[in-house]
């Protein structure tokens, strides 16, 4: 503000007919003052219609995490089918005709699904897009609760790809991140 009212010509002091004659002064003071109430209540319509536009697409990008997230269930679920059938064509191939009892695949199998389940940090994208919407509904200075929220997304989906033993589950998961990495822009310019 300082540097615009420094600039030449900006401020003009008119020591004519205004500064002597009273109702002119008050006059224009009514303007000035008239006007500037316009511009607040614009600038404060045009915040609220920014405000909807982007709570619409914070709702839009939550909605894709939500399905994202549906969708690496679904994928999860598969997965203890998958790592039996890879273990046992790697059991055959490695030791190659030597007998591997069903007991002992299944405990490897039982141990390599437990490391590669993905069902709490599932459970926690889920347990985060409804705080995400119930956020947004409460619509009172949320930004910088939903920048740390995008935060434990980012978090999860990033344990999600981590622990995945599965190219689309994997796949899932970086749609996921590149969603939140999004969420996490827009939630910024939100006060």
């Amino acid at each position: 503000m300082d540097g615009l009212l420094a600039l030449k010509g900006v401020i003009v002091a008119d020591d004519g007919a205004v500064a002597q004659n009273p109702m002119a002064r008050a006059h224009r003071d009514a303007a000035i003052l008239e006007s500037l109430a316009n511009a607040f209540d614009r600038l404060a319509k045009e915040r609220c219609g920014e405000g909807a536009k982007l709570a619409a697409l914070l709702a839009s990008q939550i909605g894709e995490v939500e399905r994202l997230v549906g969708e690496a269930g679904r994928l999860a679920a598969a997965q203890p089918a998958a790592l039996r059938a890879r273990l046992t064509a790697q059991i055959k191939e490695l030791l190659d005709a030597v007998p591997v009892s069903e007991e002992k695949l299944a405990q490897e199998v039982a141990l390599l699904a437990v490391k590669a389940d993905v069902r709490e940090e599932l459970d926690r994208l889920t347990a985060h897009v409804q705080g995400a919407r119930a956020l947004i509904a409460s619509g009172k200075g949320v930004g910088r609760k939903l920048d740390f929220l995008a935060q434990e997304f980012n978090r999860e989906a990033n344990t999600l790809c981590s622990k995945s033993t599965d190219i689309a589950l994997t796949r899932t998961g970086l749609a996921l991140k590149a969603v939140i990495d999004q969420f996490r822009e827009q939630s910024q310019n939100v006060e």
